[in-house]
């Protein structure tokens, strides 16, 4: 562990009381909590370590183990369950060689097992840093890791059956988010309005769904979390629930052919859920 590094950490947060955001930060420049870390935040911000150690096994996005290159996590939740994800699950253990929670020699894996992934009717679902694998069957689980080892975010938008087109309204007003006249992978984008530090102006996010192109007035800092608002009614989109892969907050939209979409405000974040309901 560079004490440097940490040092670095605690002073940007110098004076405000954000244990999560420290362990955040903490985690993204290590890839998990290394326990020298979290001794060191107990030591310089006064928190008991047990009050540490509880908030960092209290969120999943958070992890005491180094994680691998890539995360797994596979739905054993009821609807996924009674569409035999349990056969999934054992299939990737036997092709990774590991059990849930833990990480494959070569770093390149960690798999994880969690009860929702928000997209019941698409079950059985597996997720590979952010990217969701829907209606998986035992067949595909080798095709799935190879993809992943090749690298996720090669995407051919027109034949990648991964990635589709949605069209979302603002859950307060239900007004369309769509704009035509600003399209980003030669389809209309999803218009918001955000505000960071002393910014303020218009985000426009691609509207295929397993694509995260955007464009934005002013430039967001990666890892920035700005509030988004609807342009038309003004109200700030933010969900009740904390983004699976890095705890920050979801943005919700309605999906205009019916079901929920929640992207993670966090600006660079993969951590989308998709619900299309039953």
């Amino acid at each position: 562990m560079n004490p440097e590094a940490i040092d670095s950490i605690l002073q940007k947060h110098e004076g405000r009381d954000g244990l999560i955001s420290i362990l955040e930060d903490i985690q993204n420049h290590y890839g998990y909590l290394p326990p020298e870390a979290l001794h060191k935040v107990s030591q310089k911000t006064g928190h008991p370590l047990v009050d540490i150690y509880g908030v960092a096994t209290f969120y999943r996005a958070f992890s005491l183990k180094p994680r691998g290159k890539h995360l797994v996590s596979a739905c054993l939740g009821t609807a996924c369950h009674v569409r035999g994800a349990p056969s999934i699950a054992e299939e990737l253990e036997k092709q990774l060689e590991i059990k849930s929670g833990d990480t494959t020699a070569d770093r390149e894996f960690t798999l994880d097992m969690v009860n929702c992934l928000g997209a019941c009717a698409l079950g059985p679902v597996v997720v590979v840093d952010g990217h969701y694998f829907s209606n998986v069957k035992k067949a595909k689980v080798k095709e799935i890791l190879d993809k992943s080892r090749a690298g996720l975010d090669i995407i051919e938008i027109k034949s990648d059956q991964r990635v589709f087109p949605l069209a979302v309204s603002c859950p307060r007003c239900n007004h369309s988010l769509m704009d035509s006249d600003h399209p980003i992978d030669d389809l209309p984008s999803i218009r918001v309005t955000v505000s960071f530090n002393q910014f303020h102006g218009w985000l426009n996010l691609s509207s295929l769904y397993g694509s995260y192109n955007s464009n934005s007035l002013h430039e967001i800092p990666r890892d920035a979390i700005p509030n988004i608002f609807c342009p038309y009614c003004h109200a700030e989109l933010r969900g009740s629930s904390g983004c699976p892969e890095c705890s920050a907050p979801m943005v919700p939209m309605v999906v205009r052919s019916g079901g929920v979409l929640q992207i993670c405000s966090r600006y660079g974040c993969k951590g989308h859920l998709l619900d299309l309901g039953d």
